[in-house]
């Protein structure tokens, strides 16, 4: 259905088209010198990508560079195509429709709400519907939605949720809905992905989600490292405290029963005797020195660092990004987290809030739908060098 519509393309023709999206302007000599192709075939190629309106003539370039007749520039069309992306969580779901570069045209969201496998399709239905209202006319129109699971997802099948329930067939249930590729990803790895292809200038990414629970997406030139099933990255239910808190994996002590989100809301609620406390509750009181929240984000903060120790001796990535509504908002957290790195092999890690805040999974949405049609994986936008 799928693939008749958007055909996979050939080796050369992906490491050209991904030469001019990194170079952001490139002459047809240039790339046969960057590719090490001839020029008949660099013609040829880019002859068809232009055709494919995947690619622009965009100016008159200067002799100089290469010598003799002044060169045509190409340049990517990053209008060429729209992706939908949605993260799917168990209390929201946030969604926004963009460009294949990376430029949206819109974004929404549904909050308060309960998702289970009664209503997702509906949820999703809603959102799309939603989204596609913003949808301008493109050469290739929507090529992809991706939808970002929070729990363990493998080739596209949910494994398992631990804070809400998700149909285990969800994708062929939306391919009987939509005409588009179907991608399900764990949101944490989406996340990665986004960084990697939006954000940072790094090859190799840890981005580590903190939400309900707590993910690492593994990025290594643009391949998502997700183990052979699935579960790689799962830091949140590494153990932090052996025989500790019950987990819904199955396990006692895990990270995420310490250290997400909600267990900072679950020890300040008993704490403070507030019901209903969210992130922005937290960041005002942390703001207005409470003592109680400070010590209790300063906690965090050092739980988190031994997750990033953990990270940083098992992967050594070039960065770890930090992807938390609260971080993004209280920086200072950033500083005392390295502070607590203290082993000689983490104690150099680079540490950083994400440069996409809230967006990295869905930008990672984005990112996994451009992938697939252009046949790109090491693809970079926007990411400064």
């Amino acid at each position: 259905m799928i693939h008749s519509k958007y055909t996979i393309r050939e080796n050369n023709e992906a490491n050209i088209l991904n030469a001019i999206i990194s170079q952001k302007e490139i002459s047809r000599a240039e790339l046969s010198v960057h590719i090490g192709l001839n020029k008949a075939s660099v013609s040829a190629i880019t002859k068809k990508l232009l055709d494919d309106e995947l690619i622009h003539e965009d100016r008159i370039g200067d002799a100089a560079r290469i010598g003799g007749r002044k060169p045509i520039m190409l340049t990517f069309n990053g209008k060429a195509a729209l992706t939908l992306s949605l993260d799917v969580a168990p209390n929201y779901i946030e969604g926004l429709i963009a460009y294949i570069d990376g430029k949206v045209l819109y974004e929404t969201e549904i909050r308060g709400i309960k998702v289970s496998s009664d209503n997702v399709l509906a949820y999703i239905a809603e959102m799309v519907e939603k989204l596609t209202r913003h949808a301008e006319e493109t050469p290739h129109g929507i090529i992809g939605i991706c939808v970002a699971i929070h729990g363990l997802v493998n080739q596209d099948t949910i494994l398992f949720t631990p804070y809400y329930t998700l149909p285990s067939d969800l994708k062929a249930q939306l391919e009987e809905i939509y005409p588009f590729y179907i991608h399900l990803e764990n949101e944490a790895n989406l996340a990665g992905l986004g960084e990697y292809t939006f954000g940072a200038a790094s090859d190799s990414i840890v981005s580590l989600s903190i939400h309900t629970g707590i993910g690492a997406g593994i990025v290594e030139n643009g391949k998502l490292r997700t183990g052979k099933k699935g579960a790689a990255g799962e830091i949140g239910h590494s153990i932090l405290f052996p025989d500790g808190r019950k987990c819904p994996c199955g396990n006692e002590g895990c990270l995420e029963q310490y250290a997400s989100h909600q267990a900072i809301y679950n020890e300040l609620e008993q704490a403070l005797a507030l019901p209903d406390i969210n992130s922005s509750v937290v960041i005002e009181r942390y703001k207005k020195d409470d003592p109680i929240v400070q010590k209790a984000l300063r906690t965090n903060a050092h739980y988190l660092s031994i997750a990033v120790n953990n990270l940083a001796v098992i992967y050594e990535p070039d960065l770890v990004v930090i992807n938390s509504s609260i971080y993004s908002q209280l920086p200072e957290l950033i500083s005392i987290l390295k502070g607590d790195l203290k082993g000689k092999f983490s104690c150099e890690t680079k540490v950083a809030n994400s440069s996409l805040k809230k967006k990295a999974t869905l930008f990672g949405g984005v990112a996994k739908s451009t992938q697939n049609f252009l046949n790109i994986q090491n693809l970079k936008m926007n990411a400064e060098s």
